[in-house]
């Protein structure tokens, strides 16, 4: 892919990235696909179309995968970024993996001798990175797993990403993998207002025009009563932002806990530590997604 920078990226500061994400759920997946597809310093080597649970339909990540093939369609970049699927559902319990083209991917890519880092974003459930690491254990220590999901720390709560799979999510904060975890009371701070959008990604070509307008469509649903009718969390974009700064002095190092089955953190236990965010800059995120946008897809005048 080949983008319009006045600028490149250093090959010693690239980084390989695999993007797991249930991208029909809602209208923020999209915007951090796009977000990091336009980054050059993320080598892409997989988008993986998560599941979304089976409370609105029975094919979600068949869902997913369709909508990042239009979302690549209208980039113009369609075959240039291979696309997998991942689990069509939650893992029955905390041992039985499901494997996927997904959780191949997840593995073969993180046991290449490649000297890049190989960071996973997850904006949905961590399903597919348990399957890959119940499947090969060896993979815990060749890759990051950046993870949108979990309740308020540190006492949690109900949370979606985490609903749809909290066997999953205890085997990866179990396990030995890096963990950067994004909570709730962090991803839910990155609001827009859709008049914003409006001016800012909708006169960027087709992408641009499809990112607002799908969101707006979502907004006028029936179903939908959050956020607030003049206002949209982008929630997944933290994920993006991370890869491009990780912010280093922004989070705590925190034991991994548990979680029960009505999604509540338990602390006190001996796992490794993970980073927990409490802080990723808003600001830099939303002007560096629509600085690509124009540059790449310039609003006509």
């Amino acid at each position: 892919m080949k983008w319009n920078y006045g600028y490149s990226v250093p090959e010693s500061k690239k980084l390989r990235v695999i993007i797991n994400t249930d991208a029909k759920n809602e209208a923020d997946d999209q915007y951090a696909i796009v977000h990091a597809l336009l980054s050059p310093k993320l080598m892409i080597k997989g988008i993986i179309a998560a599941h979304f649970g089976t409370h609105r339909s029975d094919r979600s990540m068949e869902e997913s995968y369709e909508e990042i093939q239009k979302l690549l369609t209208l980039m113009d970049i369609q075959g240039q970024v291979d696309v997998y699927k991942g689990a069509e559902r939650a893992l029955a319990d905390e041992t039985t993996p499901v494997n996927s083209e997904g959780a191949q991917l997840i593995i073969r890519e993180a046991l290449k001798d490649d000297p890049s880092p190989l960071f996973v974003i997850f904006l949905g459930p961590l399903t597919d990175l348990a399957s890959a690491y119940l499947l090969e254990p060896k993979i815990a220590d060749k890759l990051t797993a950046i993870w949108i999901g979990g309740g308020k720390w540190p006492e949690g709560g109900r949370e979606f990403n985490l609903l749809n799979d909290i066997h999953a999510a205890n085997v990866v904060f179990e396990s030995s993998i890096p963990v950067w975890q994004v909570p709730i009371n962090l991803y839910r701070t990155f609001k827009v207002s859709i008049a914003e959008l409006e001016k800012r990604v909708k006169p960027c070509g087709k992408i641009g025009k499809y990112l607002f307008e799908q969101l707006v469509e979502l907004n006028q649903s029936p179903r939908w009563t959050l956020p607030y009718g003049e206002t949209w969390v982008l929630g997944d974009s933290p994920a993006v932002m991370l890869l491009l700064d990780h912010h280093d002095f922004y989070y705590e190092l925190k034991p991994a806990p548990r979680f029960t089955q009505d999604m509540y953190y338990v602390h006190n236990l001996k796992n490794r530590p993970i980073r927990v965010y409490h802080y990723v800059d808003q600001r830099a995120t939303f002007e560096d997604m629509y600085a690509k946008l124009a540059l790449n897809f310039p609003p006509e005048e």
